[in-house]
């Protein structure tokens, strides 16, 4: 699976580190980073994705 962030349209609001913590963090200024895209379940990163209030992760397969 491949997942992108767009760190530009990230708000912070972490709803993708609650989900997916196996998938996702956050850097010092609470923006969206990728932990290891091969780390989590593809159903987690997809709802994640769906979760994202700004709609900055895109998730697609390899």
């Amino acid at each position: 699976m491949r997942i992108t962030v767009d760190t530009g349209r990230c708000v912070g609001a972490g709803q993708c580190v609650l989900t997916a913590p196996d998938l996702f963090d956050q850097d010092d200024d609470g923006l969206v980073t990728v932990l290891d895209a091969a780390a989590g379940a593809p159903a987690a990163a997809r709802e994640a994705a769906a979760l994202c209030p700004s709609g900055a992760i895109s998730v697609a397969a390899d």
